[in-house]
């Protein structure tokens, strides 16, 4: 059967759908999406990142950078793997072929170099930013002085608006891209000994949301991807075992997130399937968010 509109007829679709080019054409557009195409004959080439190449900022270390880095080249994308520990770099860097690149995310002049060379490198393939980078600060109110205070939100907030800032205008300049960062639920919920993480990664999201409003119209997406706890090799060392059944059976899914489950939530995010998709604050957290203290006495 052939089609009497402009649009193939492949994969599982069967039959025309009129009723989008009338959409189309009373919006304004003359044309077809490419990604629209894409869609249409395979909804699953719209999750790979073929032909182009992102940054990821707290690449090493085995955890989330490391699990990001593998999910982004396993979908295509090449990767310039950044890290402030040049081992840890190359480590990453080698595991999946991209490059290292050594770096401090909240020294203004590293992440202006870091930027400059991403652009020399991958020219118009540069597509985005994964922001890996935020380890937590365990304090009671009042014990951080205020040079650890500002050393937290630094690494919580500021370097995310310095890669905004800086690498925001490249992607707007090669017709959009993504920004994805990672909040949690530290932002969301309040918890003991993180006041100054919580007030950072709360300010992230919001920050996310504005940056999404003021870069949509160049075509940049800004998401984060907020996580509750999750299995990485620091928080293995830093939690006993009794800890982790307890914050397994606090959540609906009954188990603890291990670092691929935050990948796919960011791969889902900076791929296609993501296209309209701006402002989001994504919750990867097993429903922990969702769990009321108590009410399993309600099964």
């Amino acid at each position: 059967m052939s089609s009497p509109l402009p649009f193939p007829m492949a994969g599982r679709w069967s039959s025309p759908i009129p009723s989008i080019p009338m959409c189309w054409r009373r919006l304004g557009f003359s044309g077809w999406p490419s990604s629209f195409f894409m869609a249409l004959e395979d909804p699953f080439r719209a999750a790979r990142l073929d032909g182009r190449a992102y940054v990821v900022l707290g690449a090493g270390g085995g955890g989330l950078g490391d699990a990001a880095c593998r999910a982004l080249a396993g979908a295509g994308a090449d990767l310039m793997c950044v890290d402030r520990s040049a081992e840890r770099a190359q480590a990453i860097a080698a595991a999946v072929g991209g490059v290292p690149h050594v770096a401090d995310a909240i020294d203004r002049d590293d992440m202006v170099a870091l930027f400059a060379e991403a652009a020399d490198r991958f020219g118009n393939r540069f597509a985005g930013v994964v922001d890996i980078v935020g380890m937590a600060m365990k304090a009671r109110i009042g014990a951080l002085d205020d040079m650890a205070v500002g050393r937290q939100i630094d690494i919580v907030l500021r370097h995310a608006m310095l890669a905004t800032e800086i690498a925001g205008p490249m992607l707007a300049e090669r017709g959009g891209g993504s920004l994805t960062f990672i909040g949690s639920l530290a932002g969301m919920t309040a918890s003991p000994n993180q006041t100054v993480y919580g007030i950072a990664k709360a300010a992230l999201h919001q920050y996310v949301r504005c940056a999404a409003q003021e870069l949509g119209p160049s075509g940049v997406r800004v998401n984060a991807v907020v996580p509750g706890f999750v299995a990485t090799p620091r928080l293995l060392d830093l939690l006993p075992a009794e800890a982790w059944a307890r914050i397994a059976g606090g959540n609906p899914l009954r188990r603890v997130a291990v670092p691929d489950d935050i990948a796919r939530a960011i791969l889902f995010l900076v791929s296609d399937l993501a296209g309209y998709v701006t402002g989001v604050l994504l919750n990867a957290d097993g429903g922990q968010a969702l769990a009321l203290p108590g009410a399993d006495v309600l099964r």
